[in-house]
Order: structure tokens, then C-alpha cells, then sequence
């Protein structure tokens, strides 16, 4: 368990004894080194030596002398020289930060075994040996019987298996650690504990207590507990109610359990002693009970990560003794309440990611002793400096605050000066906020500050070079946000601490000398995005110590230097994905010392060669989008002795050829596997079924061919299954419905299979994507589709299908579908994709009615078959449908009334059927191009078929129209030539200044070129847009350069149109953007550099006039043209004075003489004016109906 700041002060007494005592031990051993141990615990600590792994020689001076109270970690009594303490703990930190074991903390691990040597040790009373790495070994039971022992601490360890219960016979214990943080240790029972009277100080952390039921009754047996954690033991049950009798208890921690009681149970607000409590990560809800008022001297509560729902209760202030307080991910609404200023004792408060709206008091400012505030999360809507001001205000946090976190609060306005007044702060993120502006170079006065995150705003300009000089900086995020311009190493001169730098999703151009060694050992960096190419970076050679590195979509057009390769680093997480890269890999990747779990990401890059071999400890591997060739049994085939523990396989997009090899039983961890669009041949092998873990599985586009093997049906976790575009024959098996019942996706498209569709495929309740489309089945849609349930769904749960990639990210899982006649990748969207795909098949029989009770189907294809019959009546009941094709066909009968309700309706094809009668009237259907009711017998709009009943209602409107007015005498000359009279002099009263006076004509073209601006960018306001189609128009001018507010953007088609100038910048903050289609435009210039806008295949841009990745044009400059454009618009029109006066009363005049020439006749000649509308209403008859 971690710890925040604040429970450093809650001290207990037993830790205070045991200080002195130890302290007293080592004293009295270093004054007097001329005592000897006894022979026989010197020989008993050769043993242990000799048994343990000590890669860092921590005890090289074992055996150097004959003394062994000189040894390292030793420490023996003075009188008697017997060893009373051995203090092997790792010296280092475990995580350094980060979320697996730095090397260098690794490198220290005592690993190997326990000899039971330690029993001649008849005087020891203190053991420590935590830290280390046993492999997974349990606890050796003989140290129950080193009786004397009153501090044991094996905690982060190594150890696996049971505790064993001969701990019990330690009656000395007063402490007792065995926290474990792989959860590898485990209790039937705790019984054993109750004889472990002495004990003071238990923790079990992360031990897996599931079992042990009698966890309670046991620890309250123990009168003398003074701490107690139990973090993260799978509890599930408190006792409601219980009479305590540790009422000595100042540490109670139970922790990241999950309880089962809503309630906090009263026996807790008993506990009057309790000065810390922790029961965060649990499921307690309801109101904050009143009980926790009677715990009057709590320092440190913490209910972080529960369901409590109400405002933040008033008897909460009155809890003046506290110094930590998290109330953070919960429910608690209302606002921030100037109650606060009553826990004067605050050094943290956490009320993030709760419900929390409005401003911060400024009474917040008064709490002296606060020196980390936490209010992530809330709805504060506030500018910046308010909030600043606010915290500053009367002075008191000036000085003492240190930790600010203020992100995602909805926060605007610019980072100012206002922030230097904090002279100690230590940590500040503005993260995921609408932050703008630049960063003020007066950032880098603050000199204190050890972590920056501004990650995920508006901020732009440049990166200044003040950031140099924070000197104690450690982690630095600025990803996804606008800065561009220029970074040398300058801006790292001083940052010899730093071990986080994120910046990705920025243009931001590094220029560094190949000589160039940064001053500092990074753990993290991503610079996804930035420009570091062509040639691959130099200076990562002197990074030892990575443990995520991204320097994906960076513009790297060369081969791997030999180097790189053999860092001693470890490399938890790689990314150098979409890139230029090219050459051969080595034989064998991945290979880690440590780390359990590395994540390889090279794809879309151009390497070739054979597949490598890969390390057992590759967790996730994608190198799809190279150019691999050769077979894929070098990458599976491969003998290792250690287990297996691949997950994510993407082999995609490569030149791969041969058999898929019969290996699959060596890989049991797999969860992905995607091999297609190569050319692999031969069937499935059997032992693919071994796969009981697989949740996606995609061989589409390949060779491959024979029957399914029956042993897939063991793969019972599969989700996604996708082998379209092969040549399967045979019958779709039923184990398909049968077994894989958890499924979503089915893609068996594009191949040769033959038969009935099964009806067991009906019991799929989860899918949402059925794709049999071009194969050879036969038979009749089955009327069971209707209990597809996903499917029937009026509103789709969000089943997003994602798979780990690493520790760090993750890789949404991908489909080609047929939509609308177009090929489409999904990704990103494909949770809200419900298709249904069963054309080009030979079905026959009617469309089931019982497929309109599909509610939630929004793409339906059943074109290219045999089906007879009427299409279902209720078929407007599929509200949500986007897409329909129905096409070739013996369709009959007329198209139901209820299909003019499909008003999302965007693509429709009922071409040739036999379909007959009138096409029903409404918004869609009459939208279509007549190309979508060719090959029927239809009519009416917009069709240029007039049916029989429209016809005659035409035919009596054209006898009443010619009827009507009988007895008015029109002089039809005198009506045209007013008109014509009319239009001539408006025409020049508006149009003579303009063309005689240029400033005149100058403004008027501004008025209209802005107007266009205005409609044009005002599409740029539409924030919560997320699909964009303005595809093949004739649209020109440029992309709105605030393209990039549309932040929801999920797609984009401006293609075929006659768009110019460059892609805005702005566009490479589209981070949700899985689909763009530039092409066929005028586009020139730079492609922005971002994650996104580099991931998109280069037909995204076919038709341009474009450069810079991932286009293999290099950009012969990269300076734009844009400020010059826009100086010369500014410059536009100087020197031309516009007498405004004129210039408007005379476009006011040409207006009111033009529309009285033209409106005057028709006011007061009632002939005129029913000849002028009934003009007006023929044009509009005759453009409704097709010019007939």
C-alpha cells in the first residue's frame, strides 16, 4: 500500500519503540566491532549466502571477514556477538516513479532461495528481506520456528503460494509484513494469527484473503493491533455489526476491496482512537454516514473511489484534526463550501472527479497549512486566473502550496505570471482544459517545480527556452496541444533530473548536433508527431533507462542503427510505428532482463526480411503495414524454455506467404491475432483452437481455403471473428451460435461456403455486425433473426472491443465493411456499427417480417439473391437504418408507406425488382438519385413516371388554373415591361456606383467575400460533430483554418471537390479522427505532422499537390505561404477612402426604387398581380415535378 504525504506524521508508539530499539542495537554494535559472532551463525550466513542470487555483490563482504558483525546488514549484540538483526531489504525504490521495477532496482534483488541455515541464528529478532525476487516460491515454513523473532518482514518479495500457518508459532511478532503486490500469496484461513498476541503492526496487503472468512474474528482477538492493512485483499463482506476489542487501533486500512455492504458498518466510528482511515476503492455509497463525527482526532480519512451521493455534509468540517482528506471519485455535488476553512490542520485535500460546479471560495485561501490541493475533475468553468486569484487571496498558500492538480475542470483563459506567486510549487497540471495562449517564458522562475502538465489544451506558439532552467523538473507533459516551431538543447540544459518528457501530438522540429548527450536518463518519452528525421536520433544512445518510448509519425527515413539493438535499457513499451524505417530486424526481439510484459509497435514503416524470432516476454507485437515476406512459423515456431506470454499478434499488410504453422498450443496467452492481406495458403490448423483466450481473430484477404476446422469451437472467448476474402468451402458451422455465444463481429464474406445459413447463429444475443455476403448459400433467411437482441436493441450498449496493448495503450479492433456501396475501415465507431450483410448469395423465399424488430440495425444488405414476396410493411419500424439494398431481386408489390419514416435513411437501392405503384412521399425517398428505382415499375417523384392518379389530379389543377381570373383582362405587354423596367433600374441603381467607383466596388466584394467567411467558418462552431461528408461538390476556397475545434471529429470526406492552400494546422488536434479523404482537390504544401494525420494510407491524398509523410514527396521547404497571404489581404484596398454615407444610402435607394417598380403595379392591379403568382406557382410546379 502507498501512503500519501500526510500519513508520514501519523506516528504510532510501537514504531517509535521499535526506532529506538533499533537504533539503540546498531549504536551498541558500532561502538563496540571487537566482539565476534559465534562460528556456527557464521557459517549459517555462508550458507544463506551461498543459496541466494546477488547480481549487485550486496554481500560481497560475506566470508571477506572472519567477523561477521562486520558483514553488510549484520547486526549482532555487543556483549555476546550473537546476530540479533539481518537487514537485506533492496536499498532502492521499486517503481522510481513508474509502474514496473526500475533496472536498477531489479539489480538489486536478492532472488534464488532461503536456506534453512537461518535456524542457527538462535538470537535473532529481526529479519527483513523485502524487496526481492524469489520467483514465486512460498514462504519457507520453517521460519516459524525461529521463536525469537519479533520483526518479520518479507513484503514485496516474490514469494508465492500459501502462508504458511507456522507463522503462528512467532508468539514474539510485534510486526508482521507481508504485503505482496503481485497478489501471488494466499490464506485458507487466519487462524495461525490469533496466537500472535504481541503483535502491533499487520499488514497482509494484496495477500489474497478471498477464503479466509474468519479474517474479523481473528484480528479482533489481538487487543494490542495498532495498525492493520488489508489493501487489496479480495475481501468482499464487513461485518455490520461487531463489539471491538482492539481499542488501541490508530491505523485501520481496508483498502481496494470491493465490499459487498453499501454501508459503512458502525463498528468503525467505535474505533475512537483511530487517527488514519482508509477505505478508498470500495462500493460504499449512500449519504457520508453520520458516524464518522465521532472519530474527533482522525488525521488522515480517505474515501476516495466509492458511490457516495449528496452534498458534502456540514459536520465534516467539525473533524478539525485533519491533515489528509480525500473525498475524490465519488458523487458528491453541490458547491465548494466555505466549511473548508474550518480544518485549519489541511496539508492535502482531494475533492476530485466528483460533481462539485461553480467557483473556488476564496476562504480556500486561508488554510495556511495546505500544501496540495486536488480538484481534478470538476465543473469549475471558471477562467485560469480566477481560480488563481482565488487560492492567493489573503496570501496564506503563497509559500506553502505545492501540489496543484486543476485538470479537466473546463478551465479557459491563458497561462499568466499570476502562477509565479506560488513561489514553492512543486506540481501543477492544467491538463484536458481549454487552455490557450503561449507558455510564459516567466515559467522558468519557478524553481521548485518537479512536475508540468499541460497536456491536451489549446496552447500554442512556441516551446520557450526558460523551461531549460527548471532544474528540478521530473515530468514534463505538453502532448496534444498546438506548439510548433523549433526545440534544441537548449531547452534541456538544465533538466538533469528529468525522467517523463510527453509531448506528443505537437509540430514541434528537434534540432540537436549527432554529438548531442542530454543531460538526463528518461524512464518515459513520447515525441509522437515531432520532426526528428531523416536520420534516425542519435542521441537516444545514451538512454539506458526507458521504459515507454514513442517516436512514432516522426518523419525517420532510415535503417535501424546496430546500437539500438543492444541498450542495456529496458524497453517496456516501443513505439516507432509510421515511420520510413527500413532493413532487416535482427533474429530475435523483445529481449528483456526484467520487465514481464513489452509492448513492440513498427508498423507502417518499410522493413522487410523475414519475421524475427521473438523474447517470451513480448506482451504485444504489431508489425503490420511492412513489407515482411517469407513464412510466419520463424516468428511462432521459435523454441524457448520460458512461457509464452504473447497476447497481441498484428501481422497485417505484408508480403507473408506459406502455410499458417501448427504452433498455436505454444502461445495460450493469445488474445489478437491479425494476419491479414498476405498471402498465406492451406487451411486453419487445428491447433489454433488451442486459443481458449482469443478474442479477435482476423484472416481476411488471404489464400486460404478448406472447411473450418470443428477444434475453433474451443475458442470460446472469441468476440470478433473475421476470414472474409478466402476461398472456405463448406457448410457455416453451428457450433458457431452454439459455442462462441459471446460474439459480436462475424465476417465470413467474400468466400465458398455453400448451404443453409444455421439457425443457430439466432442465439448470438451479442452481434451487432454479420457479414455473408458473395458465398453460395442457399435456403431462406432465417426467421429467427428477429432475437438477435443486439440487434433489436433501439439504442446500442456500448461494447467497445479493445484489447491491451502493453501497459501503456491500447489497439481498437478494426473491420472492412461494405456501407453503402463503399468499402470502410472502421475502428474508433465500430461500437455503434450494427450491420447485417447477406448479399450475393442465392437465398430465396421471403424477407421474415420478424427482421423489422431489429430496431437497432443501421446498414441492411440483402441485394443479389432470389427472395420473392413483398418487402415487410413494418419496415419503417428500423428508424436507426442508414442503408438499405434490396437490388436485384423479384421483390413485388408496392414499397411500404412506412419507409417514408426511415428519416436517417442516407443510401438505397431497390433497382431491379418487380416492384410496382407509387413511390410514397417524403424528405428521403424523393432524395434519391432514379438510378436507386431502376429495372421496377414505379412512379412518381423522383421518377419522371407520372402515375395515373397524379395525372389527373394535374390534369383538374390545369383546368382550375386556366379558369381562374375569368373576367380580368391582362394587357400582358405593359405586365412584362414594368418587370422588365423594374429590373433595369434596380439592376443600375445598385450596379452603376460599383462599377464606376472602385472602393465602392472593393467593399462590396469585402461585404460578400466576409459574409461567405462567416457561413464557411461558422461550420467550425459545430462542437459536438463527429462525421463530416462533403464529398464530391464543387466547393472551393480553403479548409476553415479552425477545422480543428470540430476536437469529436470522427470522419472526414472532402474529396473530389476543387478545395486550395495547404491543410490547416489546426486539423492535427482531429485526435478522435479515424477516417480522411483529401483527395482530388488543390491542395499544396506541408501535410501537418500529427499522430493522426501520418496514420492515413497516402490515397487519403491522392490528387493533390501535397508533401511530407507519410507521402513519399519531401517537402522542399517547409514554410508556408499562409501570412503571406493573409498580409496581402490585409494590404488589399489601401489607399481607397469609401464614403460609407453614399456608398449605402445608394445600395438603400436602388433597393426601394427597384422593388416599387416591380411591387407597385402588382399592389394596385389585381390582374397583374394574380398573372405574377400564378407564374410563381407553375415554376414551383414544374421543379417539384420534374419540368413534366
Amino acid at each position: 500500500m502507498i501512503m500519501a504525504g500526510s500519513m508520514k506524521v501519523v506516528v504510532t508508539s510501537i514504531f517509535l519503540a521499535l526506532l529506538i530499539e533499533t537504533s539503540t542495537f546498531e549504536y551498541v554494535c558500532a561502538a563496540n566491532r571487537n566482539v565476534s559472532c559465534p562460528e556456527v551463525e557464521r557459517q549459517a550466513l555462508l550458507k544463506l549466502k551461498q543459496d541466494l542470487i546477488d547480481p549487485s555483490g550486496r554481500l560481497a563482504s560475506w566470508g571477506t571477514n572472519l567477523n561477521c558483525c562486520n558483514w553488510s546488514g549484520v547486526i549482532c549484540d555487543n556483549l555476546t556477538g550473537n546476530v540479533i538483526q539481518l537487514r537485506l531489504r533492496n536499498p532502492l525504490d521499486p517503481y522510481n516513479g513508474f509502474y514496473i521495477p526500475s533496472e536498477a532496482y531489479a539489480k538489486m534483488w536478492f532472488s534464488g532461495k532461503i536456506n534453512p541455515s537461518l535456524l542457527d541464528l538462535k538470537h535473532l529478532r529481526y529479519l527483513d528481506l523485502s524487496g526481492s525476487n524469489f520467483g514465486g516460491i512460498q514462504i519457507p515454513e520453517f521460519l516459524g520456528s525461529m521463536h525469537t523473532l519479533r520483526y518479520l518482514n518479507l513484503s514485496a518479495a516474490g514469494f508465492g503460494g500459501v502462508v504458511p500457518p507456522q507463522l503462528g508459532n512467532l508468539t514474539n511478532l510485534h510486526v508482521l509484513d507481508l504485503h505482496d503486490f503481485s497478489s501471488l500469496v494466499y490464506a485458507e484461513n487466519l487462524q495461525w494469527l490469533s496466537h500472535l498476541v504481541k503483535l502491533k503492526h499487520l499488514d497482509l496487503s494484496s495477500v489474497n484473503l478471498s477464503k479466509a472468512s474468519d479474517w474479523f474474528q481473528v484480528t479482533n482477538t489481538l487487543p494490542s493491533l495498532v495498525e492493520i492493512h488489508l489493501s487489496g485483499c479480495q475481501l468482499h463482506r464487513l461485518p455490520l455489526q461487531a463489539d471491538v476489542n482492539f481499542s488501541s487501533l490508530s491505523i485501520l486500512d481496508l483498502s481496494s476491496n470491493s465490499f459487498s455492504n453499501p454501508l459503512i458498518p458502525g463498528w468503525i466510528f467505535k474505533l475512537n482512537s483511530l487517527l488514519s482511515l482508509d477505505l478508498s476503492h470500495n462500493n460504499f455509497q449512500g449519504q457520508l454516514p453520520h458516524g464518522l463525527r465521532s472519530l474527533s482526532s482522525l488525521r488522515y480519512l480517505n474515501l476516495y473511489w466509492n458511490n457516495f451521493k449528496s452534498a458534502i455534509p456540514s459536520w465534516l468540517y467539525g473533524l478539525t484534526s485533519l491533515e489528509f482528506l480525500n473525498l475524490g471519485s465519488n458523487y458528491f455535488h453541490g458547491s465548494i463550501s466555505n466549511g473548508f476553512q474550518n480544518l485549519t490542520s489541511l496539508t492535502t485535500l482531494d475533492l476530485s472527479d466528483n460533481e462539485l460546479t461553480g467557483a473556488v471560495p476564496n476562504s480556500m485561501g486561508s488554510l495556511c497549512s495546505l500544501k496540495k490541493i486536488k480538484l481534478s475533475g470538476l465543473h469549475l468553468s471558471r477562467d485560469l486566473s480566477e481560480i488563481l486569484q482565488a487560492l492567493s487571496s489573503p496570501g496564506c498558500l503563497l509559500n506553502g502550496l505545492e501540489s496543484l492538480y486543476l485538470d479537466s475542470c473546463e478551465i479557459f483563459g491563458h497561462l499568466t505570471d499570476r502562477i509565479l506567486l506560488f513561489k514553492n510549487l512543486a506540481d501543477l497540471s492544467l491538463s484536458r482544459n481549454s487552455i490557450s495562449g503561449s507558455i510564459p517564458a516567466s515559467l522558468g522562475l519557478l524553481a521548485s517545480l518537479r512536475t508540468l502538465d499541460l497536456s491536451q489544451n489549446r496552447v500554442n506558439g512556441t516551446l520557450p527556452e526558460s523551461i531549460g532552467q527548471l532544474w528540478k523538473m521530473e515530468k514534463l507533459w505538453l502532448s496534444h496541444n498546438m506548439l510548433e516551431g523549433v526545440v534544441s538543447e537548449v531547452h534541456f540544459a538544465n533538466l538533469t533530473r528529468l525522467r517523463l518528457f510527453q509531448a506528443s501530438g505537437n509540430p514541434l522540429v528537434l534540432e540537436a548536433s549527432p554529438e548531442w548527450v542530454p543531460p538526463f536518463q528518461l524512464g518515459v518519452m513520447a515525441l509522437s508527431s515531432w520532426h526528428l528525421g531523416p536520420k534516425f536520433p542519435s542521441w537516444l544512445r545514451s538512454q539506458r533507462d526507458f521504459v515507454y518510448l514513442d517516436i512514432s509519425v516522426t518523419g525517420i527515413i532510415d535503417t535501424f542503427p546496430n546500437w539500438f539493438w543492444n541498450l542495456s535499457t529496458i524497453y517496456f513499451s516501443l513505439n516507432l510505428s509510421h515511420n520510413q524505417i527500413y532493413g532487416e530486424l535482427p533474429h530475435r526481439i523483445g529481449t528483456s532482463p526484467v520487465a514481464d510484459l513489452v509492448y513492440v509497435d513498427l508498423s507502417f514503416n518499410h522493413f522487410d526480411g523475414p519475421l524475427p524470432c521473438l523474447s517470451s516476454k513480448v506482451n504485444t507485437l504489431d508489425l503490420s503495414s511492412n513489407l515482411f515476406s517469407g513464412p510466419i512459423s520463424n516468428l511462432l515456431c521459435c523454441k524457448m524454455e520460458e512461457p509464452y506470454w504473447l497476447e497481441t499478434l498484428h501481422l497485417a499488410d505484408n508480403h507473408l506467404s506459406g502455410e499458417i504453422p501448427d504452433c498455436w498450443m505454444n502461445w495460450p496467452n493469445m488474445v489478437s491475432v491479425d494476419l491479414e492481406n498476405n498471402s498465406l495458403s492451406g487451411v486453419i490448423p487445428s491447433s489454433m483452437g488451442s486459443l481458449n483466450l482469443l478474442q479477435s481473430l482476423h484472416l481476411r484477404k488471404n489464400n486460404l481455403s478448406g472447411v473450418l476446422p470443428s477444434s475453433l469451437q474451443n475458442c470460446t472467448s472469441l468476440l470478433a471473428i473475421d476470414l472474409g476474402e478466402n476461398h472456405f468451402v463448406g457448410n457455416i458451422p453451428g457450433w458457431i451460435g452454439e459455442k462462441l455465444s459471446d460474439s459480436i463481429i462475424i465476417s465470413l464474406g467474400s468466400n465458398r461456403f455453400q448451404g443453409q445459413i444455421p439457425d443457430n447463429l439466432c442465439s448470438l444475443s451479442y452481434l451487432t455486425i454479420l457479414d455473408l455476403a458473395h458465398n453460395n448459400l442457399s435456403g431462406t433467411i432465417p426467421k429467427c433473426f428477429m432475437n438477435l437482441s443486439a440487434m433489436a436493441a433501439n439504442q446500442n450498449s456500448s461494447n467497445p472491443i479493445s484489447y491491451a496493448f502493453g501497459h501503456f495503450g491500447t489497439s481498437l479492433e478494426t473491420l472492412l465493411l461494405m456501407i453503402k456501396g463503399i468499402l470502410l475501415e472502421y475502428s474508433s465507431t465500430l461500437q455503434l456499427v450494427t450491420s447485417m450483410d447477406l448479399s450475393d448469395n442465392n437465398l430465396a423465399g421471403e424477407i421474415p417480417a420478424g427482421m423489422t424488430d431489429l430496431l437497432g440495425l443501421r446498414f441492411l444488405n440483402l441485394s443479389n439473391n432470389q427472395l420473392k414476396g413483398r418487402i415487410p410493411k413494418n419496415i419503417g419500424n428500423l428508424r436507426l437504418l442508414e442503408s438499405i439494398d434490396l437490388s436485384r431481386n423479384q421483390l413485388r408489390g408496392e414499397i411500404p408507406p412506412s419507409m417514408s419514416a426511415l428519416t436517417f435513411l442516407s443510401y438505397l437501392n431497390l433497382s431491379e425488382n418487380n416492384l410496382t405503384g407509387k413511390i410514397p412521399s417524403s424528405t428521403q425517398l424523393q432524395s434519391f438519385d432514379i438510378s436507386s428505382y431502376d429495372g421496377n415499375h414505379l412512379c412518381g417523384p423522383p421518377l419522371l413516371e407520372i402515375c395515373s392518379t397524379d395525372a389527373t389530379t394535374s390534369s383538374d389543377h390545369n383546368n382550375n388554373e386556366n379558369n381562374e381570373g375569368d373576367g380580368l383582362e391582362v394587357d400582358w405587354l405593359w405586365f412584362y415591361a414594368s418587370m422588365a423596367f423594374g429590373f433595369v433600374v434596380g439592376f443600375w441603381v445598385v450596379m452603376g456606383p460599383l462599377l464606376f467607383n472602385k472602393s465602392w466596388r472593393f467593399r462590396y466584394f469585402r461585404i460578400l467575400e466576409r459574409l461567405e467567411y462567416k457561413i464557411r467558418n461558422g461550420m467550425t462552431d459545430l462542437l459536438g460533430l463527429r462525421f463530416l461528408n462533403l464529398s464530391n461538390n464543387q466547393l472551393k476556397g480553403r479548409i476553415p483554418k479552425n477545422i480543428g475545434n470540430l476536437r469529436l471529429l470522427e470522419s472526414i470526406d472532402l474529396s473530389r471537390n476543387q478545395l486550395r492552400g495547404e491543410i490547416p494546422p489546426s486539423m492535427s488536434a482531429l485526435t478522435f479522427l479515424s477516417y480522411l479523404n483529401l483527395s482530388e482537390n488543390n491542395l499544396t504544401g506541408k501535410i501537418p505532422s500529427s499522430t493522426q494525420l501520418q496514420s492515413f494510407d497516402i490515397s487519403s491524398y491522392d490528387g493533390n499537390h501535397l508533401c511530407g509523410p507519410p507521402l513519399l514527396e519531401i517537402c522542399s521547404t517547409d514554410a508556408t505561404t499562409s501570412s503571406d497571404h493573409n498580409n496581402n489581404e490585409n494590404n488589399e484596398g489601401d489607399g481607397l477612402e469609401v464614403d460609407w454615407l453614399w456608398f449605402y444610402a445608394s445600395m438603400a435607394f436602388g433597393f426601394v426604387v427597384g422593388f416599387w417598380v416591380v411591387m407597385g403595379p402588382l399592389l394596385f392591379n389585381k390582374s397583374w398581380r394574380f398573372r405574377y403568382f400564378r407564374i410563381l406557382e407553375r415554376l414551383e410546379y414544374k421543379i417539384r415535378n420534374g419540368h413534366r
